[in-house]
């Protein structure tokens, strides 16, 4: 029997090699198609978030180009920051015939695209849909592009043409779960028509490569992961565990693939080890078989097949890495068993508990644990295994156990003597896991939940606060001026201040609580089970406090605000998208009024909101059809009502409003950077209108110009009035230029270079509407200026003594510095006779005249004396007497 012994248990051992060999293969197979499924499943979500960027981008340019009547300019509109700046995304607005109205890109060709299959698709197809192309090679940039479309329509319905949002390939690869695909991995993205979009292999993410597909296959279901070989489905002959998952709300397939030979090549190591072992195993029965039979009697063989059974079950488990246990049952009188105890074991078995194999033998499961309720939990589970046969299952270790590992894959099976039981370690695949999924839905800058985790939770909040009965609160945070540390102090300090700002964030909010941070420097807090209105403005409260508080940076001390706009589940919405924008309405709203602090959303911002939109669009419309028109305010000698100089003041002479006054556009146009070209306007037209009087040999006084501090900050006024004035040869000594105090408070040098220069020109400085700002002597004096214009505010004043006694002190200090004085907001006799007691040199006022257009006010330019005839006779009796 022992050449038969033999052979026996030399299959045996073979046979359990493979078998184990199989079983750590099958395991790692359903570890590779479980990463794959939820790398798919994170490429998904990113792939979702930037197609959905390029479909707000579109619907959001057909909105502006139906609300500006078709007169929409995306060279303006990307100028003012409406649109995300990329260097691989551009926008085109094509007409019904295929030709380019209007693109985002400054540089690169306007081609006619008639043959395009977007425009052909939407001039044929009157639904409202988004078009997503095949990739193409851009006729504009050279460069390979997606194509994302919608229809643009007339007001009747008919096809107006079409806009399009054209974006790199590399927008879509670039993955931050790149790095887990290794050296051959694979991300792609796959229509659901089987047409490839994009790729990118060989663990070279966010590049794109060659289609990696020798033909693209047929993805089953929305969320799937198999092997596949690699010579009938891969270019470059790989076989991979490839991963696939549905983008919501696209027909687009999110594809990862993983290397199977990179995967596999520690299990291959593995088995050549257990190949070893099992070939040394199988020469050593064939040389006991040799020796039992020639020298043995029957029992010293039964003996030595005994002893040989230890030895062969030592070889067969201490090569691997899993604990091997054999359990003997200890049973009562009824059969059932108590307790268990160790029969034998190898030596990776016996560290897990951290004894030897020598301290293992003999020890109970009762005699591991103190904790009553583990070791009956223990002694339950073994039970079910001798009943059953069989037993297997991942489990978490709790803390009280010996074994330190954190996860095991435990096996229990029936046999003579009890149960062979495996452990296995598989706390890193576990980790492996949890961070797969801390990837999908952590920031990776401040550790932050993120907007993919954000989407997914609110909509469970908001169902937990509906059946509760209670309000749930949404405050949506940005932080001000943020974008100018990016910029000056660069990214890396920009981090640091996100990092400690998500920081606070969580030190003002309860457990139950949710900071998220929604991207850029925009955050989100979600406040569960309010019951009043209260709460949110508490938590608002402590959130703008700890924001006053300066950040200490190893850069330096910075300060930096929060603006928050809150809105509450039910009253201002009952689903995510409603709460949200209402929250940044208010949020934008609290900006709009200052910054650093937070209001809730009210549906008069709404509305205010809206109308601020269109007024600012129907401002560029007004700028591009040149809706402007100049009015001017004569400024008399205070003494003779001689006629010295004039104010050019805009108006908007609106198609349907009317006139539209200045307080209505000018704070929009400075908020929006279309003061800048507004001020251009108006030297422009103020030049052009003093060289038409001119030339109908009327009798010119200097015309004065407002510039704003945004325009001055440029630097170039010097340059714009030389333009103006040469083109329409005008001496520089007719134009005057008007500042505000605002603008004393930049940077001195280069305020007094500006300034030299200007007046170097011949051209006057006029300081605008004097007390009202923050100008010091110091500041007039190191400045330079012309003439002070003292607000109307101080004229107002001059029936009491103490206004007297201010505008005449204000007086003395002008005259001390060389400036002439003109008062503001004259409207009554009495203020003139005063200013002229005071010897003010010039006044300006509805005493004098409102703002007249250009041909009423050529009729006061021939009259030169603008007072009423008995107080134009009293002045000239004065200046004979004093004659």
């Amino acid at each position: 029997m022992w050449p038969i012994t033999c052979v026996a248990l030399g299959l045996l051992l073979w046979g359990a090699t493979l078998s184990k060999v199989n079983i750590e293969q099958q395991f790692l197979e359903k570890n590779a198609l479980k990463d794959a499924a939820l790398l798919s499943a994170a490429y998904a979500q990113h792939l979702a978030n930037a197609i959905d960027q390029a479909d707000q981008i579109t619907k959001l340019v057909k909105h502006q180009w139906e609300q500006s009547n078709r007169a929409l300019r995306l060279e303006d509109s990307f100028q003012i920051g409406s649109f995300p700046d990329s260097r691989h995304l551009f926008v085109n607005l094509i007409d019904a015939n295929g030709g380019t109205i209007t693109r985002s890109l400054r540089n690169g060709r306007r081609d006619y695209i008639a043959d395009r299959d977007y425009f052909i698709f939407h001039k044929t197809n009157n639904e409202n849909v988004l078009f997503v192309g095949q990739p193409v090679t851009s006729r504009s940039t050279g460069k390979t592009v997606i194509h994302f479309s919608r229809r643009l329509e007339k007001p009747d319905g008919a096809f107006d043409g079409v806009v399009v949002v054209s974006v790199e390939p590399i927008l879509f690869s670039s993955f931050h779960g790149g790095k887990q695909l290794g050296q051959a991995g694979l991300l792609a993205m796959i229509g659901k028509d089987r047409i490839l979009r994009t790729s990118t292999t060989g663990g070279a993410a966010g590049k794109p490569a060659p289609a990696p597909f020798v033909s693209i296959p047929a993805f089953l279901g929305e969320q799937g992961a198999k092997l596949m070989a690699g010579t009938p489905w891969f270019t470059d002959s790989h076989a991979r565990f490839v991963g696939w998952s549905a983008v919501d709300s696209h027909p687009f397939i999110a594809v990862v693939g993983l290397s199977k030979d990179e995967l596999y090549a520690p299990h291959l190591q593995t088995w050549e080890t257990y190949k070893t072992y099992a070939f040394f195993g199988s020469l050593f029965l064939i040389i006991s078989a040799l020796v039992g039979t020639f020298f043995s009697s029957r029992l010293a063989l039964s003996t030595h097949r005994a002893e040989k059974i230890r030895e062969e079950y030592g070889i067969a488990t201490e090569g691997g890495n899993d604990g091997f246990y054999l359990w003997r049952a200890l049973r009562d009188r009824n059969g059932t068993p108590i307790d268990f105890e160790i029969l034998d074991c190898n030596e990776r078995g016996a560290r897990l508990y951290g004894f030897t194999r020598a301290q293992m033998l003999g020890r109970k499961i009762s005699g591991f644990y103190d904790d009553a309720s583990l070791v009956e939990s223990l002694l339950k589970t073994h039970r079910h295994a001798m009943e059953t046969g069989f037993y297997e299952d991942e489990y978490r270790v709790p803390p009280e156990s010996p074994i330190k590992e954190e996860w095991l894959h435990r096996r229990l099976v029936r046999s003579n003597l009890g149960l062979a039981v495996t452990l296995r370690d598989i706390s890193e695949a576990k980790a492996h896991e949890r961070e797969l999924l801390r990837l999908a839905n952590e920031d990776e800058l401040t550790g932050l939940p993120n907007r993919s985790w954000f989407v997914n939770f609110l909509p469970t909040a908001i169902e937990r606060a509906k059946s509760g009965g209670t309000k749930l609160g949404i405050l949506f945070i940005d932080l001000d001026n943020f974008k100018d540390i990016n910029n000056t102090l660069g990214h890396s300090v920009g981090d640091e201040l996100l990092r400690e700002a998500s920081l606070r964030l969580q030190s003002v909010l309860r457990p139950s609580d949710s900071a998220v941070r929604f991207g850029g420097d925009e955050f989100i807090i979600v406040l569960e089970d309010i019951a009043k209105e209260t709460k949110a403005t508490t938590v608002a409260t402590r959130i703008i406090d700890t924001f006053n508080q300066p950040f200490e940076l190893p850069s330096g001390r910075h300060v930096i605000s929060a603006s928050i706009g809150i809105s509450l589940f039910p009253r201002d919405g009952e689903d995510v998208e409603t709460l949200m924008k209402n929250a940044d309405i208010a949020m934008y709203a609290t900006k709009g009024a200052g910054k650093g602090h937070f209001r809730f959303f009210d549906p008069q911002l709404y509305i205010h909101m809206k109308h601020r939109l269109e007024t600012e669009q129907a401002l560029l419309r007004a700028l591009e059809l040149d809706q402007f028109a100049l009015f001017y305010q004569p400024r008399v000698s205070a003494a003779t009502g001689q006629l010295c100089g004039m104010e050019a003041l805009v108006r908007w002479l609106h198609p349907e409003r009317g006139l539209v006054p200045p307080l209505e556009f000018i704070t929009l146009a400075e908020n929006t950077g279309l003061i800048l070209k507004l001020g251009e306007v108006v030297m422009a037209k103020a030049c052009a209108q003093l060289a038409a009087w001119r030339s109908q040999g009327l009798p010119l006084v200097p015309v004065s110009i407002n510039v704003s501090a945004k325009q001055f900050n440029q630097g170039n006024i010097k340059q714009l009035l030389e333009s103006h004035l040469a083109r329409h040869e005008v001496p520089p000594t007719l134009v005057e230029i008007e500042i505000t105090e605002s603008v004393m408070m930049g940077e001195h040098t280069e305020i007094i270079d500006q300034l030299a220069a200007i007046r170097g020109l011949g051209i006057k400085v006029l300081v605008d509407d004097f007390g009202t700002g923050y100008s010091s002597l110091s500041q007039l004096q190191r400045l330079d200026m012309d003439v002070l214009k003292v607000d109307r505010a101080f004229t107002a004043e001059l029936g009491t003594k103490e206004g007297e006694i201010l505008f005449r002190a204000i007086m003395s200090m002008a005259h001390a510095l060389g400036m002439a004085v003109v008062a503001e907001g004259v409207e009554t006799v009495e203020q003139l006779q005063m200013l002229q007691q005071l010897s003010c040199d010039e006044i300006q006022g509805y005493f004098i005249s409102r703002p007249l257009p250009a041909v009423e006010m050529q009729v006061l330019m021939r009259k030169q004396f603008l007072f009423p005839s008995e107080l134009h006779a009293a002045a000239l009796g004065h200046l004979d007497s004093t004659s």
